[in-house]
């Protein structure tokens, strides 16, 4: 499988380094500027040129857009201009800035990248210094996302051997550590982005248990994976009865990270794994099919944070599930009216074979509840209506617990991914009831996003719990911010930053 983004960042070399500018050896440095700073630039390759370009009005200097120059000079032979406010930066441009001249390299395939600290977050205190740091690599990388092709002449992807940050005076203890922190979040959303552009011919439960292994592996995780046969033993009605129809059976994976003595305070991770969804009986549409390769955007942003907190190692207990199927149409598949019974031994009222990513979550959330979780958090391309209600660019989340919420929207606030609170009055927990058992999986008379979330959220029990649904978030038609076309890997910096602070 090519999880090639993942792959070639993992080797970049990055660092902080007390430099001044003339001694600089890269293939492009990046400078932010004013429009002003530009027209009267100085003491930085090709800032001649780069005053021309404003004066002359080829330049406007936007905040975080950029303009290319060749320099002439050897050491440094390309400058990447970047604009900005008359405004201090903030965390959010710095992400957007470096993105842009993330873009602008790939472009040019320049490979050595050095970045020269602006002024003002050269005298940030050590605190501050690491999140700029942190904020600058992260977007960078983000912005370096190349999607893989399958073209038979396609081009390798475009890789970068280095990105140093400089300043004649920069504390680089404090920037280094800062650099780590962006790193690791910016691969996690990295890994999450590929995995979710894989094709679903590709990309089945297997194969997605396959890659999950091997991440355990990798940064020294427990972990382990029920097949079929176990998860039918187990009684796990609902991943078994959305995974039947298909010739790729289901799988249930499990990724443990213990970073404190006692296994108590577990954050548990529930990420919906449908590798593809054709909908089942109830047949989805043909138009878009093709975009439910991205129907395990949760398991992909849960495998993400796992890679977060594999490189970080924080003083935290963290159990990650992922509940995956494929969901097909077959004369042994799920059909409406059926009745099944949920390893929380609920009964569940099957009216949409559509809706089966709360099936195979009710099963997932569960599992964590018995493998030690104290507190929850879901994440799925769940609903197609929270994409009607908030578009592709905010995250909708249902909880039971604003205290728990809180800390989350705080977590995001710092992300700068947006998230809105739905709302979760007992009326709505009503709908969820059925003549025939327990729970029905289907509500007629809209409020779709929140009873689908508040599904879920009845197998959390009494746990606090936040619900994700990235529907409209975890896949794009085009690209917008640090977000490329295609996957995203929403959310992954999100629930990591929420588990670390």
């Amino acid at each position: 499988m090519k999880l090639a983004n993942a792959t070639w960042m993992n080797d970049v070399q990055i660092q902080a380094q007390a430099l001044a500018s003339a001694q600089i050896e890269a293939d492009a440095v990046v400078v932010f500027g004013t429009k002003a700073e530009f027209e009267n630039a100085s003491g930085f390759p090709g800032a001649g040129a780069c005053a021309a370009a404003v004066r002359s009005g080829l330049f406007e200097a936007e905040c975080c857009k950029a303009y290319v120059v060749a320099t002439g000079e050897e050491k440094a032979p390309v400058l990447i201009a970047v604009g900005r406010k008359e405004e201090a930066l903030t965390e959010k441009q710095l992400r957007l800035s470096l993105a842009e001249a993330a873009r602008v390299a790939v472009k040019h395939r320049l490979s050595r990248v050095a970045v020269i600290v602006p002024e003002q977050l050269v005298e940030a205190d050590a605190a501050a210094a690491q999140s700029f740091a942190h904020m600058m690599v992260e977007g960078f990388l983000l912005g370096a996302y190349q999607r893989v092709t399958y073209k038979k002449d396609a081009k390798p992807a475009h890789t970068f051997a280095s990105l140093n940050l400089y300043a004649a005076e920069l504390a680089t203890e404090a920037w280094n550590e800062g650099i780590k922190t962006g790193q690791a979040y910016a691969l996690g959303t990295t890994y999450a982005r590929d995995l979710t552009n894989l094709p679903g011919n590709v990309l089945v439960p297997s194969t997605l248990a396959e890659q999950a292994l091997e991440l355990a592996e990798q940064f020294g995780l427990e972990a382990h994976v029920l097949d079929e046969k176990q998860i039918e033993e187990k009684g796990m009605g609902g991943l078994l009865g959305v995974g039947k129809g298909s010739v790729n059976p289901p799988r249930m994976i499990v990724l443990k990270y213990q970073g404190t003595d006692e296994w108590t305070d577990v954050y548990g991770i529930v990420g919906k794994g449908i590798t593809f969804d054709t909908g089942g009986i109830s047949l989805k549409r043909a138009a878009n099919m093709d975009e439910m390769i991205c129907d395990m955007g949760g398991a992909a942003a849960m495998l993400g944070t796992m890679s977060v907190i594999g490189r970080l190692r924080p003083q935290k207990n963290v159990i990650c599930v992922i509940a995956s199927a494929e969901n097909m149409p077959a004369g042994n598949a799920l059909k409406p009216g059926d009745v099944i019974t949920s390893y929380s031994g609920r009964t569940i009222e099957v009216l949409n074979t559509d809706a089966e990513g709360r099936l195979v979550l009710a099963d997932g959330m569960t599992y964590a509840k018995e493998l030690g979780a104290s507190k929850l958090i879901d994440a799925a391309t769940l609903t197609g209506a929270v994409g009607v209600a908030l578009g592709s660019i905010t995250t909708g989340v249902v909880t039971n617990d604003d205290a728990f919420y809180d800390t989350f929207k705080a977590a995001a606030s710092r992300t700068n991914e947006l998230v809105w609170q739905l709302p979760s009055n007992q009326e709505y927990w009503d709908m969820l009831k059925s003549d025939v058992a327990d729970l029905r999986n289907a509500i007629p008379g809209g409020a779709g996003t929140i009873t689908a979330g508040l599904f879920v959220g009845t197998f959390a029990d009494e746990l606090p719990w936040i619900h994700l649904d990235i529907a409209g978030t975890a896949f794009l038609a085009s690209s917008r911010g640090v977000d490329p076309k295609g996957g995203t890997g929403v959310m992954v910096r999100t629930i990591a930053e929420t588990i670390l602070s």
